[in-house]
Parts: structure tokens; sequence; C-alpha cells
């Protein structure tokens, strides 16, 4: 795994004549993990003005509609947190692994997934694809669609799991 942030040993910028730069997909893991409501209009600095977004509920394009996913997210979800827990980065794309850490209706839940990036000359986000498992990681977590959701996968499973 490689953590998301520059390794501590690094100079920072107070303590060195250069600054550090980050890469692409380090700025974006750090903007997800501080991510509120107020800082969504820094969405237009890390994608570009025609990038696309997909995720298992989502298919937008443009940083207007991106931020109107995020907003959604803000407005239908209790204390959401995203934890960046990998970054593989090579030439103009990035995968990040993340843990989505939100609440519906006072219950704790957590999502995990990947995103694919691809980055412009100036590192700014052109494709955003997420993808998790919206069964798994969400449905069935959920009362009363959480057991036909179990159940169902029990029927299709072709082995007992192992033990």
């Amino acid at each position: 795994m490689t953590d998301p942030k520059p390794p501590k040993h690094l100079p920072s910028s107070a303590a060195s004549a250069e600054p550090v730069r980050q890469s692409p997909a380090r700025r974006l893991a750090h903007f997800y993990e501080t991510l509120t409501p107020a800082a969504l209009p820094g969405l237009d600095q890390l994608y570009a003005p025609d990038a696309r977004f997909k995720d298992p509920f989502n298919e937008v394009a443009g940083t207007a509609a991106i931020r109107r996913v995020f907003e959604h997210m803000f407005a239908t979800t209790e204390a959401p947190r995203f934890e960046v827990t990998d970054c593989i980065e090579q030439g103009g794309q990035a995968m990040l692994g993340w843990a989505f850490h939100f609440a519906l209706r006072g219950r704790a839940l957590t999502v995990r997934g990947v995103t694919h990036l691809n980055f412009d000359a100036d590192g700014r986000v052109t494709l955003h694809r997420d993808y998790w498992d919206a069964a798994e990681e969400l449905y069935e977590k959920l009362p009363l669609l959480g057991g036909l959701m179990r159940a169902i996968r029990r029927r299709l499973r072709a082995t007992d799991p192992p033990r």
C-alpha cells in the first residue's frame, strides 16, 4: 500500500528553500480527505472544465455537475468523510483506494472502493471513475433491502464461503 500523503521525512515547504510539489493524485487525495461543503468550489482548480465523473449512481460531465453530486452527498448523508487508503500513480493516471464513512438515519456505514483518475497536462482531472459494489457495500447493510440482497447472494453463490 502506498501512503496517500508524502512521507514525513521529506522536507516541508517551511523547512526548505524549495517547496515539495505534490502530484495531482496526492493533491486530490488530500482534497477529498478534508472535503467540506465550503471546499466544493475548489473542484474547479482540480478538475478540467469538461471532466467526466461516473459512479454506480451518477454519470455527469463538467465541474458544476460534479459539484452537484457532492452537494447531494452532503445533503443526504450524515458526517460524510473520505479516507484515502492507497495511491498508485503512473503517467497521467492514478488509482485511489478509499473508504467512505457516513451515516444514514443515525446508522454508521462504510463503503470501500477505488477511483480511476486521468489527468490532463496541467494536472487536472479529466476522468473520475469510481468502482465499488453497491450491493455488497451498501444495499446489504440497509434494513429490509439487506435481507433480500443477502438471500440473493446466497442463492447465486457457486460454493459455500470458506470457514
